[in-house]
């Protein structure tokens, strides 16, 4: 990869600090996005400006994404103006976002047929991993493809993994978040349980974290200092991705009723507005179906 200028489209909360990382370890680009102020931190580090994902892939063979979901992947890939409307054979194509398993599989399927290969390499470790190269890397697709582009995805993360056929790193990244987003809200329930009674919350969390509790409890304090407005990873794509999962739970005949049950909460706070709100924000929805608010937490509690 020394020397070829790579393509990246996306350059939103998590895709404009990689992209950023891509320029700092050395790496020339091609950036494009629908918002044209996201692209102009990148452009003044370095990067230049495309006006398509088209015009991206004409002037890269190898082409990132870092986008919201499975739709817009699709549209950037498959579209009038899309990688596939200019890409050779031979060209690859690196899927950064958190998909659809079963979109992916197909859409690799697609690529495949007009001699690109799709490495789908979704990442964890949010805007400050994204930042400082330590994301985790969940890819999977074609071993010689992965190859070639290793050295991006480690210039990326700390943590680089090949999983195997398509789509096996999109499955990993859902389970992934799965965990992450649901088993929380248990955690938001007992502290909203504790509010109604009238318990103090640092007083609950003091006590939880010592007992066996204490180790699902690494969110608490984000949540009982009630930052619902941090811009860290909104309510809306928290949702999407637990969705995701449940489709591909369906799709591969896998009872989820937990993560299920956990969905709807994302479902009614989305009902309720919070969709704009950081994820934890389901605390508030919470709140609404209990009648009852949980005194926000203090510093140094």
């Amino acid at each position: 990869m020394a020397g070829e200028t790579v393509g990246f489209i996306g350059a939103g909360t998590i895709g404009g600090p990689m992209a950023r990382r891509l320029l700092e370890t050395g790496h020339a680009l091609v950036v494009h996005d629908l918002r044209p102020e996201a692209l102009r931190p990148l452009t003044e580090a370095g990067a230049a400006a495309a006006s398509s994902p088209r015009e991206v892939a004409e002037r890269c063979r190898v082409v990132l994404t870092s986008l919201p979901g499975p739709a817009e992947v699709e549209a950037v890939a498959l579209g009038e103006r899309g990688i596939l409307a200019a890409a050779q054979r031979g060209d690859v194509h690196v899927d950064l976002s958190t998909s659809s398993w079963a979109m992916v599989r197909r859409l690799a399927e697609v690529e495949a047929r007009a001699g690109v290969s799709l490495v789908d390499a979704p990442v964890s470790g949010g805007a400050a991993g994204a930042a400082q190269g330590t994301l985790t890397v969940m890819a999977s697709g074609p071993r010689a493809a992965y190859e070639r582009v290793e050295p991006l995805l480690r210039s990326l993360g700390k943590h680089v993994f090949h999983l195997g056929d398509s789509g096996a790193g999109t499955l990993v990244k859902l389970a992934n978040n799965a965990v992450f987003l649901c088993a929380g809200l248990v955690a938001q329930e007992v502290f909203v349980l504790a509010a109604k009674a009238g318990l103090d919350p640092a007083r609950v969390l003091e006590v939880l974290r010592t007992g066996s509790a204490g180790i699902y409890l690494g969110l608490a304090e984000l949540f009982l200092k009630r930052g619902f407005d941090a811009p860290i990873f909104q309510l809306s794509l928290a949702e999407k991705d637990v969705a995701l999962a449940l489709d591909s739970a369906r799709e591969l005949a896998v009872p989820m009723p937990v993560t299920a049950a956990a969905h709807q909460t994302y479902v009614q706070a989305l009902a309720q507005g919070l969709g704009p709100k950081v994820f934890f924000a389901t605390l508030q929805a919470i709140e609404a179906a209990a009648g009852a608010e949980v005194p926000r937490l203090e510093a140094g509690s």
